[in-house]
């Protein structure tokens, strides 16, 4: 009977696989390396594209994402390319958050996994890019994770159980304007009294204190509360300006339109920012057939799950630029989503395609 290694060997020696030069691997520290490379630039199944290659040159290949999933650089050198500290992510991380914001909807939701300091480091490069904070996530791994392997005697911190997974959300803007500034301006063009914008929606106070509210009391108006705004802007405010609330200068928006101008997000019942999860140590860590890791930092699938769940929908398009052995993907494929994720180290690919092949029966 085949083992699943057996079946990944006679994927990358079929001979409907692509000739490919390796990317470079040399300077990473790692735990395992294989003695072959891939064969191929593309493994797939009905729903998932992986990619052998740089992400760089592949995001304009792929559908336009619901959510993407960075578990990149962290600043320790754990991977060829990887910088040895915080300072030089930002430099890093430019061109794929710049690419992301160029193919990002107002839709899309990015997490961003990371070290307190690596996150904070690449933190304004994203805001420049228009991305928009939403909250930090902390996943502890709890004492077992430094158990017997720390010295207390010699440590100048607490030990570090933890990593950060940072929520953003690509932020529209409409000629410049960010919503919150769009929708006030939208409605004083119009020369109606601030207060009527209650009447208008059909509220006691929550239009002036909240939709129009331009500080930290603002408030998405629903779409079936957006539809009341604009109608009455556009009925009882000034003609010369009209129409009101319109992207295209042409028609104004509808309800369904602004109901896609935010990230999806929907919070599980009975979960806070605090994830508390021990690290992989069981069947889902992928190992050699020695026992040996194959990636220092796997994250669980689980994890992966739940922010996908959270802020996507069946069929939605998850993007994993940095794949590792792809846990994002293949939580994205059991959700019934599709994924288009690459990696660039061998190894990493190899382990990580075949997670995606049914174990022989």
């Amino acid at each position: 009977m085949p083992s699943k290694r057996q079946s990944l060997s006679s994927l990358i020696q079929s001979k409907t696989l692509l000739s490919y030069a390796a990317p470079s691997t040399v300077g990473r520290k790692k735990a395992v390396e294989l003695t072959i490379s891939p064969t191929q630039t593309i493994w797939q199944n009905e729903a998932v594209m992986l990619h052998y290659g740089d992400s760089l040159d592949l995001y304009h290949q792929w559908d336009v994402p619901t959510v993407i999933i960075s578990d990149g650089a962290y600043g320790v050198l754990g991977f060829n390319g990887d910088p040895a500290n915080h300072g030089d992510l930002p430099q890093w991380y430019e061109p794929h958050i710049k690419a992301w914001s160029e193919r990002a909807l107002p839709l899309t939701t990015l997490w961003f996994w990371n070290s307190e300091i690596g996150w904070a480091a690449v933190h304004p490069i994203l805001e420049r890019y228009g991305w928009r904070y939403v909250g930090t996530n902390i996943w502890d791994k709890g004492k077992s994770h430094i158990a017997g392997n720390v010295n207390t005697k010699q440590l100048r911190q607490f030990p570090v159980v933890t990593e950060l997974c940072v929520q953003y959300v690509f932020e529209p803007k409409i000629r410049g304007l960010s919503l919150k500034q769009w929708l006030l301006h939208e409605w004083q063009r119009t020369g109606l009294r601030l207060r009527e914008a209650n009447q208008a929606c059909g509220v006691a106070d929550a239009a002036t204190r909240k939709y129009l509210n331009q500080g930290h009391l603002w408030y998405f108006p629903p779409p079936e509360r957006f539809e009341l705004l604009v109608e009455y802007a556009n009925t009882h405010g000034d003609v010369g300006g009209r129409p009101y609330f319109s992207v295209d200068t042409i028609n104004p928006l509808t309800s369904a339109e602004w109901a896609k101008m935010r990230a999806k997000f929907y919070c599980p019942y009975g979960f806070t920012n605090v994830w508390q999860r021990d690290g992989l140590r069981n069947a889902e860590r992928v190992k050699t057939q020695q026992g040996k890791g194959i990636h220092l930092n796997q994250k669980p699938l689980d994890l992966m799950e739940r922010i996908i769940c959270a802020s996507s929908d069946v069929n939605d398009v998850i993007w994993e630029p940095f794949g590792g052995l792809f846990s994002g993907a293949l939580a994205a494929n059991q959700l019934k989503r599709r994924a288009y994720a690459a990696e660039i180290d061998a190894t990493y690919y190899l382990y990580g395609i075949e997670r995606f092949i049914p174990t022989p029966k």
